[in-house]
């Protein structure tokens, strides 16, 4: 096992670029990085690293040994997790990107019953509104939309999604309801800031006919978290195009009403990513097929859709 930490020492070192970052990988401390790396270099008898106060990077040496053992490695990690689980039960730290409002609403809610059929698993969630890397970040799984499928990642579609009109029934009192996205240019319009690329979103809404119409907002308010958006739009603030996974919850308890039903702007899949491994280790498994089945048996599709 010594010669597996060192090399896990070395390879998330080489991945990361420096010893800091893969110390908070690993949950040691840097120095016990650089240690392990060079007590590797010592029985290699090779430099791998050249060292500066700020990173580090891969001798000639060390980037063909990289090259020669990241593969096996991983698979050999993975096997020894896969061996060292309780009487073949799934066990460990199980570490989750997921999005800060969706993984608060909809899968928080689900680790009772998952915890209940995996107790040694112990969930370690981070809850984020931005694109993770799952490989360099060393997280088991992701959940959200928008991460690009890097090599090395894969995606399983938990619901695909929609952008739809929404507004509060205080706001719309006395307000003639719009029949058509056009009319969405005389309302005061709550905003989207896209948080990449600090322009403002633009929709195109469609109908079932076919039909479609770039919406036009009169701009009240610009905010980049949707989450924030749906709270000042139940405030009467104005009308917010929303996805639908931040406006169900609101739209059945009443406080935000549906604009212009029939329209909607597609938003994309929420998925479930994972690394693409032969030997997935067993807590990541069966996590993924534990949160497949549960957005299938709920009916979230049905939730989330825009008919």
């Amino acid at each position: 096992m010594e010669a597996l930490n060192l090399l896990e020492s070395f390879v998330r070192s080489a991945e990361a670029g420096s010893f800091s970052a893969a110390a908070r990988r690993l949950g040691i401390t840097p120095a016990a990085v650089s240690k392990n790396v060079a007590r590797l270099e010592s029985q290699l008898g090779v430099r791998l690293f050249q060292r500066s106060t700020r990173q580090v990077t891969l001798t000639d040496s060390g980037e063909q040994f990289f090259q020669q053992v990241s593969g096996p490695f991983s698979t050999l990690r993975d096997a020894f997790a896969s061996a060292s689980q309780d009487a073949g039960k799934p066990a460990g730290v199980l570490k989750v990107s997921l999005a800060l409002a969706f993984g608060r609403e909809y899968l928080v809610p689900l680790l009772g019953e998952f915890l209940a059929r995996y107790p040694a698993i112990v969930p370690d969630w981070h809850f984020e509104n931005r694109p993770v890397d799952l490989i360099q970040d060393g997280f088991d799984a992701a959940i959200g939309g928008g991460i690009e499928l890097t090599e090395g990642v894969v995606a399983r579609e938990l619901v695909n999604t929609h952008i739809i009109v929404t507004a509060s029934p205080a706001y719309m009192k006395g307000r003639p309801v719009p029949a058509h996205p056009d009319d969405l240019a005389v309302l005061d319009g709550i905003v989207r800031r896209s948080g990449p690329t600090g322009r403002l979103r633009a929709y195109t809404l469609r109908n079932q006919a076919g039909d479609e119409a770039q919406v036009a907002q009169c701009t009240r308010m610009v905010f980049d978290d949707p989450e924030a958006m749906a709270h000042a739009a139940m405030l009467g603030y104005g009308v917010a195009l929303l996805p639908t996974t931040h406006a169900a919850k609101w739209l059945e308890s009443g406080a935000l009403m549906r604009l212009l039903p029939g329209w909607h702007a597609d938003n994309g899949p929420v998925s479930v990513y994972y690394p693409s491994k032969k030997l997935l280790p067993p807590k990541t498994r069966v996590f993924i097929d534990f949160v497949v089945d549960a957005f299938r048996d709920r009916e979230f599709a049905a939730r989330f859709g825009a008919p």
